[in-house]
């Protein structure tokens, strides 16, 4: 059977510096930082106060008032950037009879702050007191179900739950329905709402988040020698794939083709990578060779690099492993340095901005970099954006458990 190629028609995104994939661009071409202190509640108890929440976001823009009260601060969010990709790629409902559609959307956490909201409410002593959209709200596969429903995507439908590498799962995921021949058209990507008391605190008892608090907008420091934790960040981001005949049938646009796909388990640690990160390098290999590419193709890495200090350098030595000499070549910048960690939605949201180098023919920078470890022996693109016009890009993401996720992306034209 001929493999079908998968291309990306529509990008809805809600990230720490902007609504919508070109003010997300745009920001991170001036190179805004998204953090600072949290406002969602009280947070001075915590030895991190300061986190990169999604401003401005008004939930009856995209959905109705009743849904909104009743939606999970994580539903929401995957409600607006999927209505968001389906606007930007021209569709307004699943096409035909919606049974080949299908959605691919996950989350890391779900519905916490919900189920946190509840327990501090209740008690534990008041049943009475809990709403029958409490369950409804929790569960992570809820969001996919409300974008089903809400577009009339009839085919398959489920969540991915990968930690960190949670939406660039459910991106490879999605490609591989496409290829199969299963859908022609596929809502695909992450949501994640989960800054709140106990979240932070229990990523402060791993002693895993940055405790700048007196300069937040700064804490984020991929790849710096100082860098001391990654910042917990909210969004979603959410893609329309499709088939490249049922794009070019219907004469959509297309940003690029989603060319690649790996996956692999370290089988080593729940927190720790293994040794030389040997995940991630089979998972970028495993990438390359999907997307039928040599190392020496790829123009641009945009980093899993999370500012943890054993996390960055062992992504740069899989990175130095896997492309040898070329890697000196290779700009790798880290996202997350302006964005945060969006956790289950990170993957996507960084996969947004590759994708759109290519379209723009600028890289994003990694801000905050101002002495950078000698460990991390690669170009970091470090504080300004930088003009390059890549035809190949690899994005990675490595999660809690040791599970590892990298695609390949290629502008529309390089076919």
């Amino acid at each position: 059977m001929t493999r079908r190629r998968t291309v990306v028609t529509g990008i809805g995104v809600l990230s720490p510096i902007g609504i919508g994939h070109q003010a997300m661009w745009d920001a991170a071409m001036a190179g805004a930082s998204g953090v600072a202190p949290i406002t969602l509640f009280d947070a001075s108890p915590l030895a991190t106060r300061f986190a990169a929440e999604v401003k401005g976001f008004v939930p009856e823009d995209f959905m109705e008032r009743k849904q909104a009260r009743r939606f999970d601060r994580y539903q929401q969010f995957s409600m607006a950037a999927g209505e968001l990709a389906m606007r930007d790629a021209g569709l307004t409902a699943a096409p035909g009879d919606g049974t080949r559609a299908a959605i691919v959307v996950g989350s890391c956490v779900g519905g916490l702050s919900c189920a946190e909201t509840a327990v501090h409410e209740t008690g534990l002593r008041d049943p009475r007191s809990v709403t029958p959209f409490f369950i409804l709200n929790v569960l992570a596969n809820m969001a996919a179900s409300h974008l089903s429903i809400r577009f009339g995507f009839r085919g398959p439908c489920w969540s991915t739950n990968s930690a960190c590498a949670t939406s660039t799962h459910s991106l490879g995921d999605a490609a591989r329905l496409i290829e199969r021949g299963d859908a022609d058209v596929v809502l695909a990507g992450g949501a994640e709402a989960p800054i709140g008391f106990m979240c932070i605190a229990g990523f402060n008892a791993i002693r895993a988040l940055s405790t700048r608090n007196d300069e937040p907008a700064t804490a984020c420091r991929p790849f710096d020698v100082t860098r001391d934790g990654f910042v917990l960040g909210e969004g979603a981001a959410v893609f329309v794939l499709e088939s490249a005949e049922h794009a070019a049938e219907r004469g959509a646009r297309v940003h690029a083709e989603l060319a690649g796909y790996g996956s692999s388990a370290d089988a080593f640690h729940l927190t720790s990578p293994a040794p030389e990160h040997d995940g991630a390098q089979r998972c970028m290999r495993a990438a390359l060779a999907d997307a039928a590419l040599a190392p020496s193709d790829i123009d641009y890495i945009n980093a899993h690099a999370t500012g943890t200090p054993q996390g960055d350098i062992a992504e740069a030595t899989a990175i130095r492993a896997v492309f040898g000499a070329h890697a000196e070549r290779i700009p790798v910048s880290a996202s997350k340095s302006m964005i945060g960690h969006l956790t289950g939605a990170a993957g996507a949201a960084e996969a947004a901005l590759a994708i759109l180098s290519m379209t723009h023919g600028r890289l994003p920078p990694t801000i905050n970099l101002t002495s950078q470890d000698p460990a991390v022996a690669l170009d970091c693109v470090p504080n300004v954006p930088r003009t390059a016009h890549p035809c190949a890009v690899l994005t990675n993401s490595f999660g809690f458990g040791g599970t590892n996720a990298s695609l390949v992306f290629r502008a529309p034209h390089e076919r």
